[in-house]
């Protein structure tokens, strides 16, 4: 039986809270037999609205028409619009979902009591420690479960008729720089520091911690502090923190048990409240580290160095890579140096996707590349997949449909799907993503975000020297076409001639040189008008597109002139050119159905040039030619009109 396709919808894949729910997923995949595709960004990281919309783009990606189920965790998205944009997709869908901890009507809901929680701490600050004096740092005040455990302090606070003046309840996210910049906020706008900071997050407890030791503040003896989720390792941080302890891991495996007894038709409850612990420990001044067995400290110090030990090592490879990328200046040598990244690294599979116009250019209709002036925000019907590796081998793939999201290629072990697709773009721009399944490296931390940036960042470098390069060939062109006809003007016929030219005065080789005249112009203006004599200008350039095939040059040289070049060419091979353009105006008349009748007077010389001899002194004889064989046709026209034929 096929598995299942799961999508998961999560940002900030580096922070403690999404990387312990999403093991809990990874950990219950083989039971449940899912497939799943973790959609991921790190969004609010840069403080950059731009950056943040490029990192929103991968949520557009998944078609949900494709996917068997969802978990959700848009608790960690702060952008409303995006979050009921996913919402209203899957209930347009209709496919069975599960929101962690954001209980979403007519979803399946994993969650916690999160004002029960609060309540606790807050009472025992209170009951216990005889505190008076609080600040707060919330997370968003549009997130349910930010704004619940704040309405829980609140609540507490007045039922002790306690108050709390707004300036010391900070907004912000539930990542570490809202901490540090809490503190920073409450020493530059409030009269006095408080005897206690409770925080929404553990994330955001540590860094405000971090800050207030640089102040000068001892904790807790100062000021007690206390976060949320328990997401940071015991005596992993400079103090134990006092917080919520709740089964993380366990949602991630509850949210797909749900989602298979949904599908197995096993009755079941909506919404699970897991039952969460709080842990009174040393920021609240409640106990010491609970470490006292130095073979513990030791296994500790291990640990960390292992760790460190780590990231020193990719940190190094990274900045390699880096340096490498930024250093390449056509975007084969960019693919060649990310494969070899990518090899170093030997993930399970690993896929580079790109739009099809990431570098902005599209091919029109006669062939032409051109220029997209507008930033494209999302993905393209099709994605063009420069790098697929899978079992150590890398594999020829020219491009898939945008639904499909990963190529068909052989795969070592079928049995174990875990994709993490994650955004490829610069600012708003949207130029792909990249797919990675069984990665040896954790991504669930800020190397990984450092590495894609590096990717993102590098990729743009070559769009923009693509781009440089286009508009440099375009200035070429603008210099050597004539933009009314769109052959050749002087200055593109002499580049495209003179080397020949040279050539033929060296070796003592003969030229060509041909004056092409329109005839009767200023009558077709004065009749047809303007537009139309234009029209027929153009359509001497068609003649002469459709007559010189065998390597010959020609341009238009001014107003209704033009002239033919070629080496090599005796007087048959002229007169064969001139038959061939009268041939093609014939051609035209008949067929054009045009208002005039198009005529043209040629006549063209030829010459073996010697050294220092100027081009355009053959052009000169070659018009001289052409002028006689325009008043005789002129004087056999009179003759014909005068004898009535």
């Amino acid at each position: 039986m096929s598995k299942r396709k799961i999508a998961v919808i999560v940002a900030g894949i580096d922070e403690s809270y999404q990387s312990s729910i999403l093991r809990g997923i990874q950990s219950a995949a083989a039971e449940c037999s899912f497939d799943f595709y973790v959609f991921a960004s790190f969004i609010g990281m840069m403080n950059n609205e731009a950056h943040d919309c490029g990192e929103l783009n991968i949520f557009k990606l998944p078609d949900f028409r494709d996917f068997d189920g969802a978990i959700l965790m848009t608790n960690t998205i702060d952008f409303q619009p995006d979050v009921n944009n996913i919402l209203k997709q899957i209930q347009v869908v209709g496919i069975p979902a599960v929101s962690i901890d954001n209980d979403v009507d007519g979803l399946f809901h994993i969650g916690i009591d999160n004002k029960t929680a609060m309540r606790e701490i807050t009472e025992h600050f209170i009951n216990v420690h005889g505190f008076t004096k609080f600040n707060y740092i919330s997370g968003p005040k549009e997130n349910s479960e930010s704004a619940a455990r704040l309405d829980a302090f609140l609540e507490v606070l007045a039922e002790h008729d306690l108050t709390i003046d707004e300036e010391r309840i900070f907004y912000g996210d539930f990542r570490a720089p809202t901490g540090k910049a809490a503190v920073e906020h409450f020493l530059l706008n409030t009269p006095y520091m408080p005897q206690a900071i409770v925080c929404a997050n553990d994330v955001v407890a540590a860094a405000a911690i971090n800050r207030l030791f640089e102040a000068g503040y001892k904790i807790p003896e100062e000021i007690a502090v206390s976060g949320f989720d328990n997401t940071f390792s015991n005596h992993n941080f400079r103090i134990e923190l006092t917080s919520v302890e709740r089964p993380l891991l366990l949602s991630g495996q509850l949210a797909c048990r749900m989602l298979y007894d949904h599908f197995n038709g096993v009755g079941q409850y909506r919404s699970k409240i897991l039952n969460m612990s709080t842990r009174f420990t040393e920021s609240c001044g409640c106990k010491d580290s609970a470490v006292h067995d130095i073979t513990e400290y030791k296994e500790l110090n291990i640990a960390n160095y292992s760790r460190i030990e780590t990231i020193t090592s990719y940190t190094s490879l990274f900045n390699q890579l880096s340096c490498e990328l930024h250093g390449c200046s056509a975007f084969e040598d960019y693919i060649n140096s990310l494969k070899k990244f990518v090899a170093y690294m030997n993930p399970g599979e690993f896929y580079f996707c790109l739009c099809e116009n990431w570098t902005d250019e599209f091919i029109d209709d006669d062939g032409i590349v051109t220029k997209n002036n507008d930033v494209p925000k999302t993905y393209t019907e099709r994605m063009l997949v420069p790098i697929a590796y899978s079992n150590g081998e890398f594999y020829d793939v020219d491009s898939i449909i945008r639904r499909k999201l990963i190529p068909d290629v052989p795969v070592k072990n079928d049995s174990d799907k875990f994709y993490y697709i994650l955004p490829l773009h610069f600012a708003e721009r949207c130029l792909g993503y990249m797919a990675i399944n069984n990665c040896h490296v954790s991504l669930h931390n800020a190397m990984f975000q450092s590495w894609c940036i590096t990717i993102n960042n590098s990729l743009e470098n070559i769009r923009k020297l693509n781009s440089l390069d286009y508009a440099v060939k375009k200035l070429g062109r603008l210099y050597a076409q004539d933009t009314f006809s769109g052959i050749y003007n002087r200055n593109g016929f002499v580049l495209a001639t003179t080397d020949t030219f040279n050539a033929c005065a060296e070796e003592n080789r003969s030229i060509m040189l041909m004056f092409i005249d329109l005839d009767g112009l200023k009558k077709i203006n004065d009749t047809y008008g303007h537009a139309v004599g234009d029209e027929a200008i153009r359509a001497v350039a068609d003649v002469l597109c459709r007559s010189c095939t065998e390597g010959e040059v020609f341009c238009r040289f001014g107003g209704d002139e033009f002239i033919v070049f070629a080496a090599d060419y005796k007087d048959a091979d002229a007169e064969r050119l001139t038959a061939k353009i009268e041939e093609n105006i014939i051609w035209f008349n008949k067929a054009m159905n045009n208002d005039f009748e198009l005529s043209a007077s040629t006549g063209y010389v030829i010459a073996v040039p010697k050294k220092g001899d100027d081009l355009f002194r053959f052009v000169t004889e070659a018009d001289k030619i052409m002028y006689d064989t325009k008043k005789k046709k002129k004087l056999s026209k009179h003759l014909r009109q005068q004898s009535g034929q």
